[in-house]
């Protein structure tokens, strides 16, 4: 659920945090892990395992998983539910062919290299083993994105350098694993509007951290402000709930 990539993207990890403001995470995954369909006695590598929740689900299959993530705080939440996780890279993995499936759940946006990791996930895999995977699509939260962007250069801040994700249309993924060696069994956009639990604010000072390196606190409390402003006309209903507007890329792939 989290970043596993050498980043410049400057985002942070907290799990109480996480599990307060982005519980819908893992909550949204059964679909996902439905098509991974996991089996007893399979070894399972989930790349961006987070705080481990989904990687328990796995794990209870009677599969045998291995989860990585970049954060070391992450890592620690989910080694206390007891999954075998690991503080990696994912462009640097030590596997070779020791995997029946990698799985991934809302990680890969955050890795900006995508070829990079599509080489480190095929050579962990076994002749014949899946890839399944779920994460940020071409279009995912671009109100907010553009609301977060407008902020800044409203208070004079340049955006560049600062916006993290990586969310490819179905057909340039498809074209990257196809490249890479991968069988393309399924892949689609899903657009998932999606209702936030703590709000707007929750959200963004969950996930939107690059956005905000090295600004002073009130300077970024302002910012937060002015873009909660811009969307919510968009994304904030009568009741004052909000949503974000999520698009999902889901993706079933073998070698």
């Amino acid at each position: 659920m989290t970043d596993t990539s050498r980043q410049s993207t400057r985002q942070s990890w907290n799990p109480e945090g996480y599990a307060q403001h982005a519980h819908f995470v893992p909550d949204m995954g059964s679909e996902v892990l439905a098509l991974l369909a996991p089996k007893q006695g399979e070894r399972i590598l989930d790349l961006g395992c987070g705080d481990g929740v989904l990687t328990e689900r796995i794990a209870k299959s009677g599969a045998k998983v291995v989860g990585i993530d970049a954060s070391q705080e992450m890592v620690r939440a989910a080694q206390e539910r007891g999954i075998n996780a690991r503080v990696m890279d994912a462009y640097q993995m030590p596997f070779d062919q020791e995997f029946d499936a990698v799985f991934s759940n809302a990680a890969l946006h955050w890795m900006l290299d995508p070829q990079a990791v599509l080489a480190s996930i095929k050579r962990a895999l076994k002749p014949g083993g899946r890839f399944v995977a779920e994460f940020g699509g071409h279009g995912n939260v671009a109100a907010i994105c553009t609301a977060l962007i407008g902020a800044l250069q409203f208070r004079g801040i340049s955006a560049r350098g600062r916006y993290p994700w990586y969310f490819p249309t179905a057909e340039d993924y498809r074209h990257l694993l196809e490249t890479a060696g991968f069988k393309v069994q399924s892949i689609e956009l899903i657009p998932r509007p999606t209702r936030l639990p703590t709000g707007m604010t929750g959200w963004l000072n969950t996930f939107a951290s690059p956005f905000f390196h090295g600004l002073e606190d009130d300077l970024r409390e302002s910012v937060i402000d002015n873009t909660q402003l811009l969307l919510a006309h968009s994304l904030r209903d009568a009741q004052g709930n909000w949503t974000a507007d999520y698009v999902r890329l889901r993706v079933s792939a073998s070698v």
